[in-house]
């Protein structure tokens, strides 16, 4: 077995135009009632996406669906288990940090049609309602030409797509979980009043990018704690890379605005080791941001997928 892309749920691929998160949390009131819902809903799950993808062929529906590791414990105890999956711990750094939050499992669809994206999560939640309670659900967007909420181009830091899949999708150094992936999700509210009375060479500074050409700045422009200078993660010298995918979202009126941030990785250390950096440094987006949630999922691969239908875990 080699990686394949293929293989993999959309882990690797664009962000899209209509998005949903849903972290759901298991009832735990009947193990094996739980265990059954969940094999089934393994193999519903993919019929759903593939009979949407058929009835809107152009609204380019994407998903995603994971597991927590107390959720893998609970419903497949004395199952093999990803290697490097673990219950996410609040990272701390000296003046701030990323709080962890509960979650057993995960849901990131998107498409370029909301009515799709409605229609998938509705028709998952006929399944699922009965065992689960909604932790969180959060609708976002994509922003004027892919920016970030703050009005920076996105994505810069990720890989090209034509490389993303090798950093996002486990490979043979776990065979029983490879083309799967692991997926930190994690939403944060910005004080954009605040933001905004930044000027804009403040903001670049505090990025590390000029706003309107994407161009990096040189290292004795930005501040020291500039965004794009505290993200980097570096094993033996060698700069790391993840599949990172921020979507705003928002409630203007109110001014509940954001950015929920999920990063997909081949090794959660990578993800892991650019949120210890981000609190040490003290991230300039951590001054005016609030980070509301925080939790570690793993992505199966569609095959699988197919072997948690047939009670193989």
């Amino acid at each position: 077995m080699t990686m394949d892309p293929n293989k993999a749920q959309d882990v690797w691929k664009d962000v899209g135009q209509h998005v949903q998160f849903t972290v759901l949390e298991l009832n735990r009131k009947d193990q094996a009632k739980e265990r059954e819902v969940i094999c089934e809903f393994a193999d519903r799950y993919q019929a759903i996406l593939r009979s949407l993808r058929i009835r809107d062929e152009k609204g380019d529906l994407k998903g995603s669906f994971g597991f927590s590791s107390a959720a893998w414990d609970y419903l497949f105890p004395g199952s093999a288990k990803p290697k490097e999956l673990e219950t996410y711990q609040t990272v701390k750094g000296p003046k701030y940090e990323m709080p962890a939050s509960k979650g057993d499992l995960f849901f990131h669809i998107r498409a370029s049609d909301e009515a799709v994206v409605y229609e998938a999560m509705s028709q998952f939640r006929r399944f699922l309602k009965d065992i689960t309670t909604v932790v969180d659900e959060t609708k976002g967007f994509r922003y004027f030409e892919g920016r970030a909420i703050i009005g920076f181009i996105d994505g810069t830091e990720a890989p090209q797509i034509e490389d993303a899949a090798d950093y996002a999708i486990i490979g043979d150094e776990d065979p029983t979980f490879e083309n799967g992936s692991y997926a930190f999700a994690q939403k944060w509210r910005h004080n954009m009043d605040f933001w905004n009375h930044l000027k804009t060479e403040e903001q670049e500074k505090a990025i590390g990018r000029e706003k309107f050409s994407d161009l990096e700045l040189d290292d004795e422009e930005k501040f020291k704690n500039a965004h794009n200078v505290t993200s980097k993660a570096e094993i033996d010298g060698e700069e790391q890379k993840i599949v990172r995918m921020n979507v705003p979202y928002s409630d203007p009126a109110s001014g509940n605005t954001g950015t929920y941030f999920i990063g997909y990785s081949r090794h959660w250390a990578v993800t892991k080791m650019m949120l210890q950096n981000m609190v040490d440094q003290s991230d300039f987006l951590l001054t005016f941001s609030d980070i509301l949630s925080g939790q570690l999922f793993f992505i199966p691969s569609r095959p699988l997928l197919d072997q948690i239908a047939e009670g193989e875990f």
